[in-house]
């Protein structure tokens, strides 16, 4: 699936094309079904224009250069295009990508407003932050292709988007939704059974760093380059000008009681509390105690860590203190790199291990 950054992206790059009136056109490619190790997983999305460039690329591991040459054709007579890559069919392609994987991409042509109608949706959806998903409907049970994709959106109020056109199968596609899996199976519709995709939406990372310092600024560039979304925060409104962040760098110059209002946190906010004044972190978070977060931490000792902890104790599921993995960082560069591979792993369920230790895919 792609991330909420990726779809900014795509849908940023698809606006661009909307305002050249289509002129040149150009494809949106989707990874349909995966088996096997591949660098991807069902649900992610390059688009390729009609110059031959590539907005957000599938990378190493998909058979990148034959899709685009696909685009172009599928650019040319205006139809859809379900292209496998297994030991079937491109198997030659598959033997040169040398990961073991197999996949399916389906290639649907971007050339007019009738192929982007589900766009206002969507980029309303990622706008509010909202937790939803996408059902993007493409084959007949036969095999034989829709001209062009059909697509729903939903969220937890209900249905933003939808171009299904069939109330008992746009039943089915919510249902499948709420229960927010991800894969390729067959529907019922009036038409007899078709074949659709349900892939998870979730809202761009948030990071909320406390205190403005050369560690904030390091960690705040780095989210940056995630394409997270970041907010500085500290009580003195010089000492944020200072730092001199780039923008779309966010700085509030707020103290403890008004960080509540002033905020808007959820379940895609990590928070990092990096005062280095004790009782001011504890401020700071306690002021956003019982909030829906997604990662809390703070830098600091394991002497200062069991001092907060008692402090902080029942305002939040887990407290990272000391923040970050252990890879022996110093510098304030490899502080941020620690501390925001340990929040990755956190928005990913994951453990933060060595691949070389782990047994599971590396893609669940």
């Amino acid at each position: 699936m792609n991330s909420a950054q990726e779809l900014q992206a795509l849908a940023g790059a698809i606006r661009d094309l909307q305002r050249r009136a289509f002129i040149g056109g150009g494809a949106l490619a989707t990874i349909i079904e995966t088996r096997g190790s591949t660098f991807r997983r069902a649900g992610a999305s390059m688009l390729i224009l009609g110059d031959g460039s590539i907005v957000c690329e599938l990378a190493g591991g998909c058979p990148q250069r034959d899709i685009v040459l696909r685009a172009q054709e599928v650019m040319a007579d205006g139809h859809a295009r379900l292209v496998h890559y297994n030991r079937d069919t491109n198997y030659d392609i598959l033997i040169e990508l040398g990961c073991g994987g197999e996949l399916s991409v389906l290639i649907e042509p971007l050339l007019g407003e009738c192929h982007i109608e589900h766009l206002d949706a969507l980029e309303g959806c990622l706008a509010r932050r909202d937790v939803g998903a996408m059902a993007m409907v493409f084959a007949h049970d036969d095999g034989n292709l829709l001209p062009h994709p059909r697509r729903l959106l939903a969220n937890g109020n209900g249905v933003l988007f939808d171009g299904i056109g069939d109330d008992a199968l746009g039943a089915q596609l919510l249902h499948r939704i709420e229960n927010l899996e991800r894969r390729v199976e067959p529907f019922t519709s009036g038409d007899g059974r078709v074949h659709g995709l349900v892939e998870q939406m979730h809202p761009c990372p948030s990071l909320v760093l406390i205190g403005a310092n050369a560690g904030a600024r390091a960690m705040a560039e780095m989210a940056l380059a995630l394409g997270w979304q970041v907010t500085l925060v500290d009580t003195d409104a010089e000492r944020l000008k200072s730092l001199a962040l780039p923008l779309p760098i966010e700085t509030m110059a707020v103290g403890p009681a008004a960080l509540r209002a002033a905020l808007s946190p959820d379940s895609f906010t990590a928070v990092m509390a990096m005062t280095h004044r004790y009782e001011l972190d504890v401020d700071y978070l306690s002021a956003l105690g019982n909030s829906e977060l997604a990662y809390v931490g703070a830098i600091g000792s394991r002497e200062r860590a069991q001092r907060m902890h008692r402090a902080l104790n029942g305002h939040f599921d887990r407290l990272h203190v000391p923040a970050g993995l252990d890879i022996g960082s110093e510098t304030p560069q490899e502080i941020a790199l620690a501390v925001i591979a340990e929040i990755v792993a956190t928005f990913n369920m994951r453990e933060g291990q060595r691949l070389i230790d782990t047994r599971g895919p590396i893609h669940s």
